[in-house]
């Protein structure tokens, strides 16, 4: 079957892409133990397919302030994905490896490029869990980084998908070590005809 929204996904189609965020979170969990030297542990996250407006309201309205980390997918398939960390999150990981600065902020160039590292860690154990299952051969782009509201964020891809697609997958973290615990928001959103692909490698499509 030839989809053509995020939309024509069945069930089984889903539980796989579902599989993928599972295998992505504990990657990145073991990703980030080691390089905060320390045990990190996730729950189990919540990956559901979801249109822009449902994600935004998850995620305190379009005016709650958060980091946002984007990445840009190549290679075999295309898309984007992107993180949005609450600064507690920031504040967690840069506690780890700096010591305690106080809260984040924007202006800490220090402080911005552990955040970068991070995502760039993150998204390469979703995609590395991507192209394991698939065999298909996927680069990523260094990461961008903002701290905006919500709303300013996500209008990136929602411009960029406008005649694609509504919808984008979601995924939902929560990362904890033996101190604090701290949500992050993955939203993996590959073209339409890359998702054709995935699903076609894993024998769905």
């Amino acid at each position: 079957m030839t989809l053509n929204d995020y939309g024509d996904l069945n069930e089984m189609q889903l539980d796989a892409l579902r599989e993928i965020g599972n295998i992505g979170s504990g990657n990145a969990a073991t990703a980030l133990s080691q390089m905060l030297e320390r045990p990190v542990n996730i729950a189990v996250p919540q990956i559901t397919v979801l249109d822009y407006q449902t994600v935004t309201e998850k995620l305190g309205g379009p005016e709650e302030l958060m980091i946002g980390l984007l990445l840009t997918i190549s290679g075999d398939l295309t898309g984007m994905i992107m993180f949005l960390l609450q600064k507690e999150f920031a504040n967690m990981i840069l506690s780890d490896l700096v010591g305690d600065i106080g809260s984040f902020d924007e202006d800490d160039e220090m402080g911005c490029s552990a955040v970068m590292e991070v995502g760039n860690i993150m998204a390469a154990s979703y995609i590395n869990a991507i192209a394991s299952l698939t065999g298909l051969r996927i680069e990523l782009s260094p990461p961008s980084f903002c701290m905006d509201m919500v709303g300013a964020i996500l209008s990136v891809p929602t411009i960029y998908y406008a005649d694609i697609s509504d919808k984008i997958l979601f995924i939902e973290d929560e990362f904890n070590n033996t101190v604090d615990h701290a949500a992050s928001h993955v939203l993996l959103i590959p073209e339409v005809d890359a998702l054709q692909k995935m699903m076609t490698s894993l024998g769905l499509a």
